[in-house]
């Protein structure tokens, strides 16, 4: 039922991205901006409309959806440039910069970090005044110097430092990746002006179970299955979960935190099952 979902909820935001962009003229931008967005696993999506289904507002968190979607999209393409880490690769495919031009890859992650404040700020979608300024406000610490960015700066800064403990990782990687994640799982809750502390638990649970499993898959991972580069980590020196604590350590506070977060749910009952399914394939997943 989880990947169903899943499914049906990344064609969701993909869509309305798609609609939002009508506007804009049929150019490289627009070909590589839509290029940038598909074939990803939607989760992000997923876990705005599955965290909205719990309050009963699914109908009104598409937006919010979609533009968790265009801003992660945003942070890959940039992230793939030559003067962040340099891929080739990217959900199975050349990446923009690759198939276009670094210029392009610029102009398309410029684009779509604007385009996600547009979607979110959609008025007419039955989201109030002041939820859509939440969730405008709360995306953009999440995304910015407080959250995503500054766990990039962090890690550009690391691979000319000393390595980093494990405390330093966490603190890194729940900026870099578990930001966005967490910000996912609470626009439900915001949209409603529920209590979002069972959510945010579970999202920030769920963040760094995520990127464990990342790190893992770059150790044991397939480059084809992946869908991008593995195995850079270690030939970069990095310090990683698995790094610091051997694979099956790794393996073992992964699952140590989807218990975190399924047991962060349990005051929605039966119906946070599909969350509960979808943190425990965030750490068997393959890619």
């Amino acid at each position: 039922m989880f990947t169903n979902q899943l499914a049906l909820d990344a064609t969701t935001a993909q869509r309305l991205i798609e609609i939002a962009l009508t506007p804009v003229p049929d150019l490289p931008l627009r070909e590589a901006m839509l290029y940038a967005v598909r074939g990803g696993k939607g989760l992000r999506a997923f876990l705005v409309l599955e965290g909205a289904r719990l309050h009963d507002v699914g109908d009104r968190a598409g937006h919010a959806a979609a533009a968790i979607e265009a801003l992660h999209a945003y942070s890959l393409v940039h992230d793939d440039l030559p003067a962040m880490d340099d891929d080739d690769l990217r959900r199975g495919q050349p990446t923009v910069h690759r198939k276009w031009d670094e210029a392009t890859a610029i102009l398309v992650g410029d684009a779509l970090q604007s385009l996600a404040f547009e979607l979110v700020c959609t008025p007419g979608s039955g989201v109030t005044d002041s939820a859509r300024a939440t969730l405008a406000l709360t995306l953009a610490q999440a995304a910015g110097a407080q959250g995503m960015v500054l766990g990039q700066a962090l890690d550009i800064a690391a691979e000319s430092g000393p390595p980093l403990t494990l405390d330093q990782i966490t603190t890194l990687q729940a900026g870099k990746t578990g930001a966005l994640i967490t910000w996912a799982c609470c626009a439900g809750p915001r949209i409603v002006q529920a209590d979002e502390l069972p959510l945010k638990t579970y999202g920030d649970a769920l963040g760094l179970a995520f990127q464990i499993a990342d790190d893992i898959l770059d150790v044991t991972g397939d480059a084809t299955a992946v869908g991008k580069a593995v195995g850079k980590d270690a030939a970069a020196g990095k310090a990683t979960f698995v790094s610091l604590l051997g694979l099956e350590g790794a393996q073992r506070r992964a699952v140590d935190l989807v218990d975190t977060a399924c047991d962060a749910l349990d005051c929605y009952g039966r119906h946070a099952d599909t969350l509960k399914d979808a943190a425990r394939f965030v750490i068997a997943r393959d890619k």
